[in-house]
């Protein structure tokens, strides 16, 4: 399987698939999978994540075979292609849950996931399939938010509470969040992080001390699942999301992060990606260059650079 070569087919020609790699169902000998999962009715401020998939998509569409910072071609070396979407159920989150957890074991059963959201909620229903799998996997997750509240309105499943549910659940062991930043409901939320046994890291620490937090990140053990809300990037590099937060990473440091990243990676999500807030399709680009980059880190054995 290889890309649509753009010295000969424009890259502005052809469907749009994921770096314009083969569409296919069919993932025998694939080590790498793109899925998108187009549902946004977990949101609790702007909506249009629905339509991350379709954004990241077209902003893959500059990615090239090799990627001279990690030595690689992981289109390549990974088989990778675009197994498509899943059928999400507009309004009925639990039910889509169901579906997206059907969907993943499939996929994940046979290769690595890399997922384009979509909300975050999405991310539980992804952990209960993984967890079928691979047992308890740890997460690294890169967001502006904690994630871990309770409830929204008495209501429990939403993109601010996956990581709760899944927490509650057994899905995983360890978890390390980054770059969280920003106002939040009450000064609990910091006790509420050592309490739950969570691993925190600032976007102060991502900052002034990416050795320390890499290193931390590096030592997880066993099966590795990254989940990254694109709001952890700076809304002057990440405008298309629907809850911005100002005092964000830079795009550059982003990728640097993920290029550095060597973990026995079990899958991976970009979530939180909503064109309609976008600006010249900066945030779908960003996000498609982020799974470009985790792409590149399993095809050298999870060794970046």
């Amino acid at each position: 399987m290889r890309q649509l070569d753009a010295l000969s087919s424009p890259r502005f020609s052809q469907i749009s698939t994921f770096a314009r790699l083969p569409f296919t169902k069919d993932l025998a000998g694939v080590r790498a999978a793109f899925i998108g999962i187009p549902f946004d009715d977990a949101t609790t401020y702007r909506p249009g994540a629905r339509f991350g998939p379709m954004g990241i998509r077209q902003g893959s569409r500059l990615l090239r075979p090799y990627n001279q910072f990690v030595d690689a071609y992981p289109f390549d070396e990974l088989n990778a292609c675009d197994a498509g979407d899943i059928d999400t159920l507009p309004g009925y989150i639990q039910d889509t849950f169901s579906v997206v957890e059907r969907g993943i074991f499939e996929v994940a059963s046979r290769t690595v996931p890399f997922i384009a959201g979509g909300d975050h909620s999405i991310t539980l229903p992804v952990l209960r399939a993984l967890k079928r799998i691979h047992g308890k996997v740890n997460i690294v997750h890169l967001d502006s938010h904690y994630d871990f509240w309770d409830t929204y309105w008495g209501k429990k499943y939403t993109h601010g509470s996956w990581l709760r549910r899944a927490l509650e659940e057994g899905l995983i062991k360890d978890v390390v969040q980054l770059g969280m930043r920003g106002s939040t409901f009450s000064k609990d939320d910091l006790v509420t992080q050592k309490t739950l046994g969570i691993t925190g890291f600032s976007v102060v620490d991502l900052k002034n001390s990416p050795e320390v937090v890499l290193e931390k990140v590096n030592s997880l053990y066993g099966k590795t699942y990254i989940s990254i809300d694109i709001d952890v990037v700076d809304p002057a590099y990440a405008p298309g999301t629907g809850t911005p937060e100002v005092g964000g990473i830079s795009s550059y440091e982003f990728i640097r992060f993920l290029r550095s990243l060597s973990v026995d990676i079990a899958g991976l999500d970009v979530v939180e990606v909503s064109p309609p807030y976008d600006l010249s399709e900066l945030t779908s680009m960003l996000a498609a260059n982020a799974i470009y980059e985790v792409m590149s880190t399993l095809a050298k054995g999870g060794q970046g650079s």
